[in-house]
């Protein structure tokens, strides 16, 4: 049994290299792409910007660890939009994957997340935009429907 990374305080680390669709590689391997620091505490302005490149760039695992980093550090009052915005780019994530059951799931639970977010959302979030996204890709994926890359892209602010 292989041991984990971790912390000085025993949490687990992320440092298994990972593939642009956040697959785990062999350890030690130097195809993965770069990934998120597991203490990543930046403002939620710069949280969201950042996770908007790394959707930009088809890195939505990326941009989900990115916002559940935003989760774990903003306030309680804050939880359900960043646990909302973290499950809509790990749906996303699977869309990528393939795994049209796992996306359909989390797009509707991110979704239902945002639905609790009060307007005007904090940070130019576009709740309501994000919630449109979420149900038409879980709506079109559940019909069976090709989903372009592109679309893949959804806007975080609006």
């Amino acid at each position: 049994m292989t041991t984990r990374d971790r912390d000085e305080s025993g949490r687990p680390r992320n440092t298994r290299p990972r593939d642009r669709l956040g697959r785990p590689l062999p350890r030690g391997s130097q195809d993965g792409v770069a990934g998120v620091p597991d203490d990543l505490d930046l403002p939620p302005a710069q949280m969201l910007a950042y996770a908007q490149l790394l959707l930009d760039d088809g890195l939505a695992f990326n941009a989900h660890e990115v916002l559940e980093a935003a989760w774990k550090h903003r306030p309680a009052d804050e939880r359900d939009l960043w646990q909302g915005l973290a499950q809509l780019a790990v749906g996303v994530t699977h869309v990528q994957r393939g795994n049209v059951t796992g996306a359909v799931s989390l797009l509707r639970r991110g979704a239902d997340h945002l639905a609790t977010v009060h307007p005007p959302a904090p940070y130019g979030v576009d709740v309501t935009g994000l919630q449109g996204f979420a149900a038409q890709l879980a709506d079109d994926l559940t019909a069976g429907a090709e989903i372009a890359a592109q679309r893949l892209r959804p806007r975080l602010v609006a």
